[in-house]
C-alpha cells in the first residue's frame, strides 16, 4: 500500500463503517461520497493523486468520478490527464472490480471531438478505456446536452456500448428537466438504455435550479443525483472569506460570485453548525447535501490526503432539525433571486 494511504489510516476513525448505496436503478453500489477527478492532472501532479485515490479506497470508499475533458483548460493539457492518471494508478494497484469508474462524454475537446453523436460516442469510449486501462466504464454519462443530436441516436449507442460490455450503466449531466423527461420517454417508448443518474450543479449556494426543475423529475423516476460541485468550487470549505484570499488556489477565481450578502451569510450558518458539532465547515456542507432527498452521493474533490479525511468523516456526520433549518434560512433560494445572486 502507498505510504500516504497507510498514514492516513493512522489516524482514521477504526469504528467506521462505509455504508454504501444503490446508484439510482442500476446495480452498482456506491460510497457516499464520491471522489471528483477534475484536479488530477490539474491542480496535483500524478504522486499527490495516487496518494489522494489510495486514501480514498483505504477509507473505503470507492466512487470516483472523472471526464474525457478534464483538464483540458490547462496549459499544456489537450484533454485526458485525469483518465490517465487513474489509469496509471488502476494499472499501478489493481482492484479495478472494488471501484465503480465515472467519466463523462460530449464537452468540447476539439472541433471534431464534441457532442454525443452515436459515431463521436463510440469513438470517444475507446480512448477512454485506453487511458483508463480498464475494458468497461461503471457509469458512462453525457456530460452536457448536445441539442443537434436526437436522444434516440444517443441513447441507441449507449444501447451498443451496454450490450457490448464497456458501459455498465449511463447517466446525464447539466440536463434540463424537460430534457432528462424527454429522454426517459424515448427510452420507455423504444426499450433503449435509460438514464439512471444527473449530475447537477447542487451545493448550499447553488440550490435554486435544481431543486425547482430537475429534483421533483429525479425523486419521482428513481434517478440517483450526484452532485458536483458540492462544496462551490471549495468556497464551502471557508477557505475563501474575501477576493485576497482567491490567490490560495489556482480555483480561486470561480469563487469570486460567491463572495457577496448571501453568501457570507451561509459562511456565518456554516460555522455556527460546524462549531455545535465539532467539524469544519465542509463536513457540514457535505452533511447537508446528503441529508437532502433524493441525493446519493456529492462529488468532491480532494488534493491531499488531510482533505480526504475531511469528505470521509462527513459521511458519519449527522445534522439534526436545527442545524438543517439553520442552513436552509442562511441559504434560502428565494433570498438568492431577490438579491440578484
Amino acid at each position: 500500500m502507498y505510504s500516504a494511504a497507510a498514514e492516513y489510516l493512522k489516524y482514521m476513525p477504526t469504528n467506521q463503517v462505509v455504508s454504501h448505496r444503490p446508484l439510482g436503478a442500476s446495480q452498482l453500489s456506491v460510497s457516499p461520497i464520491c471522489l471528483g477527478g477534475n484536479v488530477f492532472g490539474w491542480t496535483i501532479g500524478e504522486p499527490e493523486s495516487f496518494a489522494v485515490l489510495d486514501a480514498f479506497m483505504a477509507a473505503g470508499f470507492n466512487f470516483i468520478d472523472t471526464a474525457d475533458v478534464y483538464s483540458f483548460w490547462k496549459p499544456g493539457n489537450r484533454g485526458g490527464e485525469s483518465e490517465t492518471t487513474i489509469g496509471n494508478w488502476l494499472r499501478s494497484r489493481g482492484g479495478r472490480q472494488n471501484l465503480i469508474i465515472a467519466t463523462k462524454v460530449g464537452a468540447p475537446l476539439a472541433p471534431d471531438k464534441k457532442g454525443l453523436s452515436k459515431a463521436y460516442i463510440l469513438r470517444a469510449v475507446e480512448d477512454s478505456l485506453q487511458r483508463l486501462q480498464t475494458d468497461y466504464i461503471d457509469l458512462y454519462q453525457s456530460h452536457v446536452d448536445d441539442p443537434s443530436t436526437a436522444l434516440d441516436e444517443t441513447l441507441e449507442a449507449y444501447r451498443l456500448l451496454i450490450e457490448q460490455g464497456k458501459v455498465r450503466a449511463i447517466g446525464a449531466s447539466n440536463y434540463s428537466g424537460a430534457r432528462l423527461l424527454e429522454a426517459l420517454r424515448i427510452s420507455d417508448q423504444t426499450g433503449k438504455p435509460r438514464y439512471l443518474t444527473l449530475q447537477p450543479n447542487y451545493n448550499l449556494y447553488d440550490r435554486a435550479d435544481f431543486e425547482r426543475d430537475q429534483a421533483p423529475i429525479c425523486r419521482e423516476h428513481g434517478i440517483g443525483v450526484i452532485p458536483y460541485y458540492a462544496l462551490a468550487s471549495g468556497f464551502l470549505t471557508g477557505k475563501y472569506r474575501s477576493e485576497d484570499d482567491l490567490g490560495k488556489s489556482p480555483r480561486g477565481q470561480g469563487v469570486k460570485r460567491y463572495l457577496n450578502p448571501r453568501g457570507f451569510r451561509i459562511l456565518d450558518a456554516l460555522d455556527k453548525v460546524a462549531s455545535q458539532c465539532s467539524a469544519t465547515p465542509a463536513k457540514i456542507a457535505l452533511a447537508w447535501l446528503l441529508a437532502q432527498p433524493g441525493i446519493t452521493a456529492p462529488i468532491a474533490s480532494a488534493t491531499t490526503v488531510a482533505q480526504v479525511q475531511e469528505l470521509v468523516d462527513s459521511a458519519a456526520v449527522r445534522l439534526d432539525s436545527a442545524a438543517l433549518s439553520l442552513l436552509d434560512q442562511a441559504s434560502r433560494p428565494e433570498e438568492a433571486a431577490s438579491s440578484g445572486t
